[in-house]
């Protein structure tokens, strides 16, 4: 039997990307789909976009906003797939994309999650520059997991494809979490898998540098959602497996953290501080420009933050 592939996509306010997305989705050249659309109390034309493309193997859901979690939740519930393809409203996937990642996991990886490349792009894929990361490897789940820590790299939710039978053992997203909610839900995924398959070939968009997106907010609140991010990450790695490398890469995540955070919430930042403490110290260096690299050198980089602030 074929199996069937659920394509989540929760939207809000994507008026001027989720007519692409959608059509992204649709034209997978893996015929057995189903997508589901959740839009998360859009204020603009997003619905009416969407409600567009209803059809029966489109299915359109509407609730009040309560945020991106909660949407994909709202999805999962609905979802008779046997895999699972996470897609947001302004991001975009290559036509072959399911398709070589479910013929991956069918040929004796059923019990793994596949990884795919991705590139960034603003406007077009055209634009997107494929650029190999450390992750982009097979892998058992805690070696993956260390491997992206320690600054192998990122896998963005629409390059994985997932067995749903892993994705109910992971669980449900966690809607208390808004920037890195999905670093935290794709820790349990992993980790719920007997391993990563990466899928050469198996290309997916991430649209970046969008004014006004999620993963650009560094409100307090969107900081205090990616300590928790760690935190909760932090507690499920060391449940897995209590060793040095584990505590090591745990605080290299908190350590990137105080890079990211520092001086805006200095209460979050001393707890970050503290954490990095406990779990040994961390000499996970400064991600950035060479220039900003060359500054913290002589200057030290809390003073270069510091004078960042002040100049943006």
């Amino acid at each position: 039997m074929t199996p069937l592939v659920s394509i989540i996509i929760p939207c809000y306010n994507a008026e001027f990307w989720i007519a692409e997305t959608l059509q992204s989705a649709l034209s997978q050249t893996w015929q057995s789909k189903e997508i589901i659309v959740v839009d998360d109390g859009s204020t603009d034309k997003s619905l009416a976009i969407i409600r567009k493309f209803n059809s029966p193997q489109v299915k359109v859901i509407v609730q009040k906003n309560i945020g991106a979690s909660s949407a994909r939740n709202r999805a999962l519930k609905e979802a008779q797939g046997d895999f699972i393809q996470y897609l947001d409203a302004d991001d975009l996937l290559a036509p072959d994309k399911i398709e070589r990642q479910v013929q991956l996991l069918k040929n004796g990886n059923s019990d793994c999650v596949a990884a795919g490349e991705w590139a960034r792009f603003l406007n077009s894929p055209k634009e997107a520059k494929i650029l190999p990361q450390a992750v982009w490897n097979d892998m058992l789940p805690v070696d993956w997991l260390i491997c992206s820590w320690k600054g192998g790299g990122m896998m963005p939710i629409h390059a994985w494809l997932v067995p749903h039978t892993i994705a109910q053992k992971a669980g449900i997203w966690n809607e208390q979490l808004s920037l890195n909610d999905d670093g935290e839900y794709f820790f349990r995924v992993v980790l719920a898998s007997q391993g990563v398959k990466f899928c050469p070939g198996a290309k997916s968009y991430y649209r970046s540098e969008v004014k006004g997106s999620l993963s650009r907010k560094m409100s307090p609140s969107a900081l205090a959602s990616a300590f928790l991010s760690i935190e909760l990450c932090t507690q499920h790695l060391l449940a897995r497996e209590d060793s040095y490398r584990i505590r090591h890469s745990c605080a290299a995540a908190y350590q990137r953290f105080i890079y990211l955070a520092y001086p805006d919430v200095p209460e979050l930042v001393q707890k970050a501080e503290a954490q990095v403490k406990l779990l040994g110290g961390s000499d996970f260096p400064i991600e950035g420009s060479r220039m900003l690299q060359f500054f913290s050198m002589i200057l030290g980089w809390k003073v270069v933050k510091q004078i960042q602030k002040v100049i943006y």
